[in-house]
């Protein structure tokens, strides 16, 4: 049986912010149902341990979150979140008490993504103020995210941004170095225990309207991830937010159907040799990290 490490369970498509980085959604604005959840882990139990309330949409915007996360642990799933972190006073009583949370990260790059945020003192405050909370409340690990590098020399405005930030967490946790000097872009940087640092290149979203390349290269959708999104769509990776490569629907066909069917295995097959034989895949440049 085919195990992923990573399983995205899209609850929500909606999101409370406009990111710069992250483009909106066309499809339709929803949250998921207690029962077409339930549904969807009965089906992928066999395949992970593991599931991520993400693909597009803000997590925390779910208003029975609580209950999805007591699901989760009474399947046996690990769940991974990845919020903005502007919700966190207002849900935090329906996160601390969760067994089931494995990791929280916290999208702070998202502050100076959206153009009406205001107030980055209060913003970080409240994050470091609820990680502080569930380091001595709960096993559950933090990770803080900058991934807004940019691959040219980044102006002095763009490192002051970052060091805003920086310098509040190090503040936090008493730390007697820059952040900057430890972190290497792409992999994080241990800040305490259970408690991470990661930062990495922005990157584009893959579009159908982009440029495409040669199609040579790897990766691994559908090898160590794949994804469901809000309406039952299966997608191989976490970067379809559009349902573009659309597998099959959860809602139709059993989902252990959908990973053997054709456009699955074609895809899977085509990157064991090294070749991009979907449109989206030759238009993202995700796939170059791994490498030709």
């Amino acid at each position: 049986m085919k195990k992923f490490k990573k399983f995205y369970i899209e609850i929500t498509s909606i999101c409370n912010l406009s990111c710069s980085f992250c483009p909106p959604t066309e499809r339709a604005k929803g949250f998921i149902s207690i029962e077409d959840f339930t549904e969807r882990l009965e089906q992928i139990k066999p395949f992970t341990d593991y599931i991520y309330f993400h693909l597009k949409g803000e997590p925390l915007l779910h208003p029975k979150i609580d209950e999805l996360l007591d699901i989760s642990h009474e399947k046996g799933f690990k769940v991974n979140i990845t919020t903005n972190g502007t919700l966190l006073q207002k849900n935090k009583h329906k996160l601390l008490s969760k067994p089931a949370i494995r990791q929280m990260n916290f999208s702070l790059h998202s502050f100076d993504g959206h153009a009406g945020s205001t107030d980055k003192e209060g913003y970080i405050g409240n994050v470091l103020s609820f990680v502080r909370e569930a380091m001595e409340q709960t096993n559950m690990i933090a990770s803080f995210r900058l991934w807004n590098l940019t691959q040219d020399n980044m102006t002095n405005a763009e490192r002051q941004r970052n060091r805003e930030i920086l310098s509040m967490i190090e503040n936090e946790f008493g730390l007697d170095y820059l952040i900057e000097e430890k972190v290497v872009p792409g992999s994080g940087v241990k800040i305490a225990d259970r408690v991470y640092l990661n930062q990495d290149y922005e990157f584009e979203w893959p579009d159908l309207k982009a440029k495409e390349d040669d199609g040579k290269g790897f990766c691994y959708g559908l090898r160590n991830q794949a994804g469901i999104l809000i309406d039952g769509t299966v997608v191989p990776c976490c970067l379809d937010g559009e349902g573009v490569i659309d597998l099959g629907n959860i809602n139709d066909r059993h989902f252990s159907d959908i990973i053997e069917g054709e456009r699955a295995t074609n895809l899977v097959e085509g990157f064991s040799r090294r070749e991009a034989v979907e449109e989206l895949c030759r238009k993202c440049g995700y796939r170059q990290r791994f490498g030709k």
